[in-house]
């Protein structure tokens, strides 16, 4: 055998020092650094959808009912009107370890970007659009109707829309009723004398209701439980850049019509604080889930997956 012969078949003996090492670097301890890296993409990468595409949203209020009810999830898209100082997420930790860890009263896990003038791609929404808004005072998603455009003359009289000086359209409607559960308990504070009992013994929520037409076309069901103080408002002037915000549950909802010391949008809005377009439900909850996974079936409400959160469109109304 020759030298050559003699130092290749060494070089591939187990006992080889050289090879040893190499393995060792292959098949050692867990490269830590690498794994940091992979998870902190995938991180970007989710933020980054959330900022950009679409995100989750939940329903915390009442301020949408009929058509939007506490535990509802649904899709937002962030693309709708283009991008603006509030599309990006940006994680709170402090605010999370509070809430999870610590338990804390609830309060927003993400933190929004300074004011910022414009949008990239920029589009205005369409009356009826169902919006998430995050006000310049607040880091807290708001999730109302966009009612008023720019320029519009807007006014509230009575509880019924007045723009460019006609009024929106209410038509009434047979009572609605809601099966009453833990994420909707008809509140007497809210829905005075509506709680009923049926026949079989269950609760419902029977609620006054009217179908509201814009001028576009575009219709809705919207509450009315009567003479309330955001019954009457204006008129007022929406500026450049601005819309007017509204919930279908009109006498319970924080919107353009409330000041902003009782927790409103305290009038129009600038359209750059309009983060996404609500587009459909994914499921709902009716507040009866636990850690316990039994629970798990029974908590989700049937019939609402799915459901589209954009009006119905009827002829344009006629000039």
């Amino acid at each position: 055998m020759t030298d050559e012969a003699l130092s290749e078949t060494g070089s591939k003996a187990p006992g080889n020092p050289e090879l040893r090492k190499r393995g060792k670097d292959k098949s050692g301890g867990t490269d830590w650094w690498g794994e940091v890296k992979s998870i902190g993409l995938l991180v970007l990468a989710v933020l980054g959808f959330h900022s950009f595409i679409a995100k989750p949203f939940y329903i915390p209020s009442e301020s949408m009912m009929p058509g939007m009810l506490v535990g509802d999830r649904l899709v937002v898209t962030k693309y709708a009107y283009g991008w603006s100082y509030v599309s990006p997420t940006i994680p709170n930790p402090a605010a999370i370890f509070r809430n999870v860890v610590l338990r804390t009263p609830a309060e927003p896990w993400g933190i929004t970007l300074p004011f910022i003038k414009g949008r990239i791609w920029g589009k205005l929404p369409e009356r009826g659009d169902i919006v998430i808004a995050t006000p310049r005072h607040s880091n807290e998603d708001y999730i109302k109707r966009v009612i008023g455009l720019p320029g519009d003359l807007l006014e509230v009289r009575d509880g019924v829309v007045i723009l460019n000086g006609t009024p929106v359209r209410q038509t009434p409607l047979p009572a609605l009723r809601l099966p009453v559960d833990a994420n909707a308990p008809c509140d007497p504070r809210q829905f005075p004398g509506a709680l009923q009992y049926e026949a079989d013994g269950s609760a419902s929520c029977v609620l006054p209701v009217k179908r509201e037409t814009l001028p576009n076309g575009r219709s809705y069901t919207i509450i009315d439980m009567g003479a309330r103080e955001t019954d009457w408002y204006g008129p007022v002037r929406i500026g450049a850049g601005e819309i007017f915000l509204m919930g279908d549950n009109r006498d319970n909802s924080a919107d353009s019509r409330v000041s902003l010391e009782q927790q409103g949008l305290g009038g129009p809005v600038p359209w750059e604080t309009i983060g996404g377009r609500a587009e459909f439900i994914t499921f709902s909850l009716n507040g009866t889930t636990a850690l316990n996974p039994l629970t798990w079936l029974g908590g989700f409400r049937s019939g609402r997956a799915g459901l589209s959160l954009h009006p119905a469109q009827t002829e344009p109304a006629k000039p």
